[in-house]
């Protein structure tokens, strides 16, 4: 099985490959350019001496010929194996025979009859020629030499261009190590604290980096997913405390009456306000049990029905008949002024029963909570939105319980002698989400309660 690659190692070699590349490609450029230059270089100074030669072997008198010789031989440096070739020529058919004779290729001659001028190289000897013509005659001088510099001082600045590769490869491969070390430290650091943190200290945080870079924006989201997680671990909690206490009374309500009944023998009449008094709790429980199922449904997209266009005025219109049979005493008004003119701004795309049913808890809460004062229904249309606002006289909700309205089975403090589950406003909440909606609450104690509800137009 393969050694897992760390991502810190990934980085180094990545590092580390990077800068040996751009290091080689540097030093084959230095290698490359020096190496062309000292062979244009190496030419040029064959190609002066041959011009040299050709002078005062060919035009100057004996004595300034010994001059220059003189002087040449003190202040112009010896090549390595330099040799030099007068050769007289008197047309270009003679040249074959010039060049067996003294081992030239006989076509660097003829360049040189041709251009009056040519170089050539053959292993590690460099040639350099001129023409020279004085009256009639015609004359090829060559200067011949091996390339010490570039034979010898580029071998040498192979060695040390190789140990500075090696060397400097080292050096980058620590830096590379050390540097991706530095730079993954503190995602180390955050992972070793988060697998600290379990069910049993979720509260625990991540410590703030400082700055304003990628290390810090991570911290800050896992903070505020671990603090999302610890307030669905609140949710949790408090779900299963209400649905405990919820699917409990019954169920404690249908055993306490069973067993009373069964205490001693009963008469008919007696063991009929036993059933109907557990048939009642039986109800309840079913109820219950009915409302959990739609809130998880509500909660999943696969468990919705199609969505179609519907008008949300004729939405709420139909929700108040229902409320109406429900609780004939309501007193609720719609308010048409804010509607829009154009009446496809009141459509929406969504699920009629769904919707039905969220605004109906909705309006039925806002009765239920107001002893039946007057809630004042209104909508309108905005910023591609449709709006519905349910304002209500009743009890309200305290402020320190706000933050728990949409758990499940919650019910406020001040809503205890009031019939209901708890269920409504989470139900209607995650049917507003489902479409893509946002449900809002504003309540005041003794003052009422302002629901809001924001659907995009379909």
């Amino acid at each position: 099985m393969m050694a897992r690659i760390t991502t810190n190692t990934k980085i180094a070699l990545l590092l580390f490959g990077s800068s040996l590349t751009t290091l080689l490609i540097f030093a084959g450029a230095i290698y490359y350019f020096l190496d062309k230059y000292s062979y244009a270089d190496f030419y040029k100074r064959l190609e002066t001496r041959a011009t040299i030669a050709a002078r005062y072997n060919l035009e100057l008198d004996t004595q300034s010929a010994e001059a220059v010789r003189i002087l040449r031989t003190q202040y112009l440096e010896r090549l390595s194996h330099e040799r030099e070739y007068i050769l007289r020529a008197v047309s270009e058919t003679e040249l074959e025979g010039i060049a067996m004779r003294e081992g030239i290729p006989v076509s660097f001659l003829r360049t040189i009859w041709r251009d009056a001028r040519a170089t050539h190289k053959e292993g590690d000897t460099f040639y350099a020629g001129v023409r020279h013509d004085r009256g009639a005659e015609r004359y090829i001088v060559i200067i011949s030499a091996d390339n010490y510099f570039s034979s010898h001082h580029l071998s040498f600045l192979r060695t040390i261009l190789f140990g500075s590769i090696v060397f400097v490869a080292l050096i980058t491969a620590g830096l590379s190590l050390y540097f991706s070390r530095r730079i993954f430290s503190p995602i180390k650091d955050i992972t070793d604290k988060v697998r600290k943190i379990s069910t049993d200290n979720i509260h625990l945080r991540l410590e703030h980096a400082e700055g304003n870079d990628e290390i810090s924006e991570l911290s800050s989201t896992f903070n505020d997913l671990l603090d999302r997680i610890e307030t669905a671990f609140e949710t949790q909690k408090n779900f299963i405390s209400n649905a405990s206490h919820e699917l409990g009374t019954p169920l404690t309500a249908i055993i306490g009456e069973a067993d009373v009944a069964l205490l001693k023998p009963r008469t008919a009449d007696e063991y009929r306000d036993v059933l109907k008094s557990i048939l009642e709790q039986a109800d309840r429980l079913d109820q219950i049990t009915k409302s959990l199922l739609f809130l998880a449904q509500a909660g999943y997209r696969g468990k919705v029905a199609s969505f179609e266009r519907l008008r949300i005025d004729e939405l709420v219109w139909q929700a108040k008949e229902t409320i109406d049979r429900i609780d004939p005493q309501n007193d609720i008004h719609i308010d048409s002024s804010l509607f829009p003119e154009d009446p496809m701004k009141l459509k929406v795309q969504g699920n009629a029963q769904l919707l039905h049913l969220a605004v109906a808890n909705i309006l039925g809460n806002a009765c239920k909570y107001s002893h039946n004062k007057p809630v004042l229904v209104s909508i309108a249309a905005s910023d591609g939105h449709v709006v519905i606002v349910v304002k209500d006289e009743g009890v309200g909700i305290p402020d320190a319980e706000q933050q728990f309205i949409y758990d499940p089975f919650f019910r406020a403090s001040n809503t205890t002698y009031f019939d209901g589950y708890g269920i409504g406003l989470p139900l209607a909440r995650n049917i507003v989400r489902l479409h893509d909606g946002q449900l809002d609450v504003l309540s005041v104690v003794n003052v009422g309660t302002t629901v809001r509800i924001r659907l995009p137009l379909g």
